[in-house]
């Protein structure tokens, strides 16, 4: 370890300038007058890894976002990690609860303040950092693949076809992802979990134009009031979802898998306290992190309509909009669900009103055996740096392209996270502390060496 932390040392000021030079490039994949970002992006990551060792890196396009390959082959017969990463962020609306500029990197506090400082640019270069290192100081056993892309943050659209074009170019023993968190800043864990996701638009018509609200009021069906009433019908008071069908091929956990992940320490007072409710709520019979690690959830992303601008419009509107999510478990098909959520919708609507539902993206759960060589050589690294062993968690998030990666590539992948909930990714003040990305390096490193013991 001493070497180890002897090169960050040496070279974190650097670490952190080419970091920030990335998260200057606003890469938004969501927007897409934002597409020539994602290319400075891509020409980006293919300089760093470039600089960091690689023998080729060069971009593909696909029918939307660029996707950059790298690679360094030491010997074809030696074991192949490929590391998986993604160069977008989510948008960073509303801009004015950002404390400071979401594309101008800071540090305060010890932590990193932007967009993309947790999700996922600095997490990504870890895995870059690492391998750099290895490489630097002629360590590096094994031959390393990068797979950066451009659309994970709207679904990973063009990756799965991209994967099935390019099986022979991406042949790997393991995929290793960083791009999910740690328990706590001084307790390790390793995601051997994630939920699936199927999100939907659900558009809400009435009348033909928007209404007078007094001339037209309690004559007319209003579509916002309509579409409150409908989504208020997809959970029951045990917080269990209504639509049919939904549970049926939710695969149980075994009640020795949840002692397991009881283990996992968890302060339910200080939860409540950092996200700022009195209470939690959520499917009867479930813990806390049972509802989100093990149990399939609904939620409303977005709801609008009519007009919510300053002052007052008396308008009984044409439409209304909402955007939502159901997380779900292993067992179910994210296109089956998609379509019971839409069957449901359209069944439950008063004819006063019609339905229009627009699918978005989504992908299955995914669920990791902790037996898995390359595991242990995980739990043995976080070990390693932080010297306690590391948790098995299960996390609510979703990262669609995992259970494509092992149908398509036929590997399995290991989630080497170091964020926290506290980072607020996906939020306003976005953040990634220092200590993390740096012990995150440092376990990286450690993990090859595990890895090829």
């Amino acid at each position: 370890m001493e070497k180890i932390n002897q090169y960050i040392a040496e070279n974190q000021d650097r670490f952190l300038e080419e970091l920030f030079a990335l998260i200057r490039i606003p890469s938004i994949s969501s927007l897409k007058e934002n597409r020539p970002e994602m290319d400075r992006a891509a020409a980006y990551w293919v300089k760093i890894l470039t600089e960091a060792g690689v023998d080729r890196a060069e971009i593909f396009q696909t029918p939307g976002n660029p996707v950059v390959f790298a690679e360094k082959i030491i010997d074809p017969l030696l074991p192949t990690v490929l590391v998986y990463a993604h160069m977008d962020v989510m948008p960073v609306d509303p801009i004015e609860l950002w404390d400071s500029n979401p594309f101008e990197p800071v540090i305060r506090d010890g932590k990193i303040w932007a967009r993309g400082a947790d999700d996922d640019k600095g997490q990504s270069f870890i895995q870059a950092k690492a391998f750099e290192y290895l490489v630097k100081t002629n360590t590096l056993k094994c031959n390393v693949k990068f797979l950066i892309e451009g659309e994970e943050e709207v679904g990973s659209p063009n990756l799965a076809p991209f994967c099935l074009a390019h099986q022979e170019l991406l042949k790997t023993d393991i995929i290793l992802v960083s791009d999910t968190g740690i328990i706590a800043r001084d307790i390790p864990s390793v995601t051997v979990g994630l939920r699936g996701l199927a999100y939907l638009q659900v558009e809400v018509t009435g009348p033909n134009r928007d209404l007078h609200s007094g001339l037209f009021g309690g004559a007319v069906a209003n579509p916002l009031i309509e579409l409150c009433k409908m989504i208020a019908q997809v959970t029951d008071e045990n917080h269990h979802i209504t639509v049919p069908g939904f549970y049926d091929k939710v695969q149980e956990v075994s009640s020795a898998e949840r002692a397991m992940l009881a283990e996992a320490p968890f302060d339910l007072p200080s939860y409540r306290e950092s996200i700022g409710v009195k209470q939690v709520q959520g499917e009867k019979g479930f813990s806390t992190m049972e509802r989100v690690g093990i149990r399939p959830a609904f939620d409303v992303c977005g709801i609008w309509g009519g007009y919510t601008g300053e002052g007052a419009k008396t308008v009984l509107p044409s439409k209304a909009y909402a955007k939502i999510s159901a997380r779900l478990v292993p067992g179910q098909d994210y296109h089956e669900i998609s379509d019971l959520l839409s069957d449901y919708f359209k069944s439950i609507a008063p004819d006063s009103v019609s339905v229009k539902i627009t699918y978005l993206h989504g992908g299955p759960g995914y669920v990791c055996p902790i037996d898995l060589p390359a595991y242990r050589a995980a739990e043995a690294a976080y070990t390693d740096v932080y010297g306690i062993r590391p948790v098995p968690v299960r996390s609510g998030g979703s990262i669609p392209i995992i259970s494509a990666f092992e149908e398509i590539l036929g590997a399995k992948t290991i989630l080497m996270g170091f964020g926290l909930e506290s980072d607020a990714i996906h939020s306003p003040n976005e953040n990634f502390p220092l200590e993390n990305f740096f012990n995150g390096i440092r376990t990286t490193i450690r993990f090859y060496h595990h890895f090829l013991q």
